[in-house]
């Protein structure tokens, strides 16, 4: 697609250029993240160069992940759901918007709109109550007319079926453990989503790039490293093209 490029560094963190200007989506850049081992290729300092905007989905440890976003540095303009900016502010982040649900803001030629997601809101996971909590979100990217779905994490929803006109969604197809818990999709729900949303170009996300160390090198999880995506695409394809692309690798945009 002209004027856009677009690169999956790994799990949920996608590289888009687009107006002029990077964006990054839940940037995970470390070797380990908390408890869990990079597997994928280490990335190059130049996959993460230049950003000049961070979409936050969730507050989970995977998505909002403090080490990769410090190496971003503190000034980096960053897009978090509403309730969660305090926190990051606490932490030294100077550069923070916040944006609800429908909500949505301009940036030098991009429009950035929240979108519901069916994902926990709580930074500790679905059993606590205490510490940062914020409703998950996903966002719409807009820019010279392209249309850009980012999911973040989340299960179906109804109102999927009302987003249109997407030129590229970037969907998670699994995560980082041998089973998935709730407000996740797998290969074949997310192929449901490709169906209701109907995007001309889909970019398998939020696999192949972290894993528990330990079971790792486990015949089950080896496989759940490789095939999610492929699962995806061989289900989707009768609703969009599906470019599965490794962790670390430019996306080969056709069209």
């Amino acid at each position: 697609m002209d004027g856009l490029v677009m690169r999956f560094l790994g799990h949920s963190t996608v590289r888009l250029e687009t107006a002029g200007r990077v964006v990054l989506t839940d940037p995970v850049l470390t070797a380990n993240v908390g408890g869990l081992r990079r597997v994928a290729p280490p990335l190059p300092p130049d996959s993460w160069a230049g950003t000049d905007l961070v979409l936050i989905s969730h507050l989970h440890g995977d998505h909002l992940h403090l080490p990769s976003l410090r190496m971003l540095g503190t000034d980096v303009p960053v897009v978090v759901p509403r309730g969660a900016g305090e926190w990051l502010r606490r932490r030294g982040f100077r550069n923070v918007r916040e944006l609800g649900v429908g909500e949505g803001l301009e940036d030098e030629g991009l429009r950035i709109t929240a979108l519901h997601a069916d994902h926990a809101a709580h930074r500790w996971g679905p059993r606590f109550t205490h510490g940062p909590h914020a409703p998950a979100v996903g966002y719409l990217v807009e820019s010279g007319g392209r249309r850009v779905y980012v999911a973040g994490d989340t299960d179906l929803y109804e109102e999927m079926a009302e987003l249109s006109g997407i030129d590229v969604a970037l969907l998670p197809v699994w995560g980082w453990g041998p089973s998935l818990g709730p407000g996740h999709l797998d290969p074949e729900r997310a192929a449901e989503a490709a169906r209701l949303i109907e995007p001309t170009v889909t970019v398998p996300v939020h696999w192949g790039t972290l894993a528990v160390p330990g079971i790792a090198r486990t015949k089950k999880m080896r496989r759940l490293l490789v095939e999610p995506p492929r699962r995806f695409a061989e289900a989707a394809a009768a609703h969009t093209e599906v470019l599965v692309t490794e962790p670390g690798e430019p996306v080969r945009v056709s069209r």
